[in-house]
């Protein structure tokens, strides 16, 4: 594969184009930080200690880096980390344990990210684009159509201001660190394929050069633009990967998922399996259950019978219960129809979860607080 991003040109509408957010620390490799920071008249170690401030600390607050003097603290912060997000709306639901918020870009572009605690773990949904281009009918995001891809530090923003209120305490059950994250937020990530993936590189980097995050803890989802999978295939970073199925038929699927038109349901999931293959990791298989429209029992057994034909043990499907949106004509599953789409799937032996659907009463499918703002 070449080493250029994937780039589709879906039915739905592209927005103007806006300009480039402003370098960020986030987005240089370390040898690029010490070369930024030696650029404004400091010592080469100054980026060592930046990294700790943003990785370890999760800062960019000059008046925090107590250990720099005062004047290279500024100069240093104005240059390398100029605020790229600015929360415009923050919602909260399951007690304070889902927190959902509304970011302005630079450039007022909006995305969306959701934070939720378990008992066990805490995980972040991020977007990786403002809006998205894949035109999915159902989807509140797909739209709004595509504004323009997110860069490496608007990415990982999103994650260290998550980490920041777990790390402080701010959501309910005590100081805690971030320990999932899921790009399964506005947009779709392998159509940002170079920013995705260097925003895991710096997730997983020990720290104090990354946040020292398991691979194996991020899940990056796909609807499935299969030159990319395979693309990510060969990245050697064992990240989990998410397929968004939502049908397991052609017909069907060129409506709901229009991408299916170039690359249709047996290619994408040979390029799953072909991911596993290589990988070891199991793929998710992701399914909207959408009332009257793909729940039907048919396509469980349908769908189990093509994850059977390309072997055993390399799946896990999460039918989701389709979060409405207003004045939709999609909506979710009768719960008896559900109940019976999981049993199918089942009885033909595929791990099957159904996904939690969390902050439902806070608009809670990404895209939506953003379209609020649209009108």
């Amino acid at each position: 594969m070449s080493g250029t991003p994937v780039t589709l040109n879906m039915s739905a509408p592209t927005r103007g184009a806006r300009g480039k957010p402003p370098r960020h620390f986030v987005d240089l490799t370390p040898e690029q930080r010490v070369e930024a920071v030696t650029a404004l008249g400091e010592k080469p170690f100054r980026a060592k200690q930046l990294a700790t401030h943003y990785f370890t600390h999760l800062t960019s607050d000059p008046a925090e880096m107590t250990d720099l003097p005062k004047a290279s603290r500024d100069t240093l912060a104005a240059e390398l980390f100029p605020p790229l997000l600015t929360a415009a709306r923050t919602l909260q639901a399951d007690g304070g344990t889902t927190v959902k918020t509304l970011w302005h870009l630079f450039d007022g572009a909006k995305v969306e990210s959701v934070l939720m605690r378990y008992p066990n773990r805490s995980t972040l949904c991020v977007s990786s684009q403002a809006g998205c281009g894949m035109a999915c009918p159902f989807c509140a995001t797909g739209q709004l159509g595509l504004t323009r891809n997110l860069s490496t530090a608007e990415i990982v923003e999103q994650v260290r201001a998550a980490a920041r209120s777990l790390a402080d305490g701010e959501i309910p059950g005590g100081p805690t660190r971030l320990s999932n994250l899921v790009f399964m937020g506005m947009g779709e990530p392998l159509a940002n394929y170079k920013a995705v993936m260097e925003t895991v590189r710096r997730l997983v980097a020990p720290a104090p050069d990354g946040l020292g995050m398991s691979a194996r803890n991020i899940t990056v989802s796909t609807v499935g633009l299969v030159p990319a999978i395979e693309k990510l295939t060969n990245e050697g970073i064992p990240v989990t990967l998410a397929v968004s199925m939502h049908a397991p038929d052609d017909e069907l699927r060129d409506t709901l998922v229009p991408v299916n038109t170039r690359w249709s349901v047996d290619q994408t999931l040979d390029a799953a399996y072909r991911y596993f293959q290589v990988t070891g990791r199991r793929v998710s298989i992701e399914y909207a259950l959408i009332r009257d429209m793909n729940d039907h029992a048919w396509r469980a057994d349908m769908l189990g019978e093509k994850l059977n034909a390309r072997g055993k043990g390399w799946v896990h499907c999460n039918p989701i219960p389709l979060n409405p949106t207003p004045g939709s004509i999609w909506t979710a599953s009768d719960p008896a129809v559900e109940a019976e789409f999981v049993a199918r799937l089942r009885a033909h032996g595929i791990p099957t979860t159904i996904r939690d659907t969390r902050g439902s009463d806070i608009d809670g499918a990404c895209g939506q607080l953003a379209a609020d703002e649209e009108g």
